[in-house]
C-alpha cells in the first residue's frame, strides 16, 4: 500500500511517499522503476512502478525457497541480475549464485541464465551492463572471493577471472593466518581500471584491473583490529578534492552492543600507501534505547558531489559533505517513522535517481522516497 512518506525526525530532508513493503538489503532505481532485493524468503525482488514517486506501486514479485535469499539487485537496461545465497541454517539441498533475468516486460521477468557458485553461494556484486565484479563463494577455497563474470552475452555468463587474498585457497595449499572466513571479499566496486575491494575484518584491497583476466592488489590496508566492526563498502571518489585522491570506506555494525560502526575518509593519492585521514560519527547519545543496530552501513555508490548519503540502521539516512576531506560535516539527515510493526527503523540501503530523488529501504519493512530540501 503506497502511503505519504513519513519521518521521525527529518533536517534538510522531506518525504515524498512510503509504500508498505517487506524489508529488502537493497534497493536500485533505473528510469520509472524501482528494483528491492528482499532480506527474508519467499520474497524475492521486487519491481516497482515509481513514476509517480507519490504513489509508488508493486509491478512484480519473484519468490523464493525457504532456504534461499536474493537480497541484492542490479539492473542495466532489459538486464536484472540478483543473487541466490544461503538463508539460515536449513539443511535442504541448495545451490547458490547469480540469477540473470530479462526484464523487457516488468510486469514479467524471464529467468534466461544462472552462474553456478559454491557453499553459500554469492553475497554482494556491481555491475556495469558488461561485466558483473561477484563476491561468491567458489570450490577450494574457504569465505567470498572476488570474481569476474562477462555478461555481453546475459544468456551466456562467461567466467573472466578471479582474486583472493592469500591464504584462501586452502585447495591450493595456502594457509589462512586469520579465523574463519573473517578474511573475504564482501563487496566490490569497479571505478575505471580499478576495483575497490571491502574485505570484511580484512579491511580492504585495491585491484589494478587493466587487464580484468589478471587483476593485481595494488595495496591491502586493515584497521581491525584494534576497531571490532568489519569493512563494508570501499567506496571511490571519482574526482580530486584539494588536489588529492579519496575514498570513503564504511564499516558495519553487526551488534546493538558493540560500539558503533562509522565512516572513514582515506587519502589514496598514493594508491600503494592508502591514510585515513578522517571518519564520521552520528553521537550516539542521540539514540539511547532505541534497542537495535546503531552504526554506518551502505553509501550511495554513486559520487556525483561532495554529499556522501550513508544508510545508518537506526540512525536512518545521514548526508555527510566531504568538501573538506579531513573534517567531514552531516548536512542533512532523516529517519522514517517505523512500519510493519517495528518499534525501530532500521535503514539498509539507498539510491538516488536522475530526479534527485531519494530511495531507503529498511531492513525489516518499508521503503521510503525523499527529496533533498537543503
Amino acid at each position: 500500500m503506497a502511503t505519504p512518506a513519513h519521518g521521525e525526525e527529518a533536517h534538510g530532508i522531506k518525504g515524498i511517499g512510503h509504500l508498505d513493503i517487506h524489508g529488502g538489503g537493497q534497493v536500485v532505481v533505473d528510469g520509472n522503476y524501482a528494483y528491492i532485493g528482499h532480506m527474508d524468503p519467499p520474497q524475492g525482488t521486487s519491481i516497482v512502478d515509481v513514476s509517480d514517486p507519490k504513489r509508488p506501486k508493486i509491478v512484480s514479485q519473484i519468490s523464493l525457497p525457504s532456504n534461499t535469499h536474493s537480497h541484492k539487485v542490479r539492473v542495466h537496461d532489459n538486464v536484472m541480475i540478483v543473487n541466490n545465497e544461503r538463508y539460515g541454517r536449513s539443511q535442504e539441498p541448495f545451490v547458490g549464485g547469480l540469477r540473470v533475468f530479462d526484464i523487457a516486460d516488468r510486469t514479467k521477468p524471464k529467468e534466461i541464465a544462472f552462474f553456478r557458485a559454491g557453499g553459500t553461494g554469492v553475497h554482494r556484486f556491481d555491475f556495469d551492463g558488461h561485466y558483473a565484479y561477484l563476491s561468491p563463494e567458489m570450490e577450494g577455497y574457504v569465505g567470498n572471493i572476488t570474481l569476474i563474470l562477462d555478461l555481453s552475452h546475459p544468456s551466456q555468463p562467461v567466467e573472466v577471472s578471479q582474486w583472493w587474498l592469500p591464504g584462501q585457497w586452502t585447495a591450493g595449499g595456502e594457509t589462512p593466518t586469520w579465523q574463519g572466513r573473517d578474511h573475504r571479499t564482501h563487496h566490490p566496486l569497479r571505478l575505471g581500471n580499478r576495483l575497490y575491494v571491502s574485505l570484511w575484518m580484512g579491511g580492504f584491497a585495491i585491484l589494478d584491473i587493466s587487464d580484468l583476466a589478471h587483476p593485481k592488489m595494488l595495496s591491502q590496508f586493515d584497521w581491525s583490529p584494534p576497531y571490532q566492526a568489519p569493512t563494508h563498502t570501499a567506496l571511490p571518489v571519482p574526482f580530486s578534492i584539494l588536489n588529492r585522491k579519496f575514498l570513503v570506506v564504511t564499516d558495519e555494525a553487526v551488534s546493538d552492543t558493540d560500539p558503533p560502526a562509522f565512516l572513514w575518509v582515506v587519502d589514496i593519492t598514493d594508491e600503494t600507501k592508502p591514510v585515513p585521514v578522517a571518519n564520521f560519527q552520528v553521537p550516539e547519545d542521540q539514540f539511547k534505547g532505541r534497542g537495535a543496530r546503531f552504526g554506518a552501513h551502505q553509501p550511495r555508490e554513486k559520487v556525483d558531489d561532495t554529499l556522501i548519503y550513508v544508510a545508518w540502521f537506526s540512525g536512518g539516512l545521514r548526508v555527510v559533505d566531504i568538501a573538506n576531506p579531513y573534517r567531514p560535516a552531516e548536512v542533512a539527515s532523516y529517519i522514517p517513522a517505523p512500519s510493519g510493526g517495528q518499534r525501530v527503523v532500521q535503514t539498509n540501503d539507498l539510491f538516488k535517481d536522475d530526479r534527485g530523488l531519494i530511495y531507503i529501504i529498511d531492513r525489516y519493512h518499508g521503503l521510503e522516497i525523499l527529496e533533498l530540501a537543503l
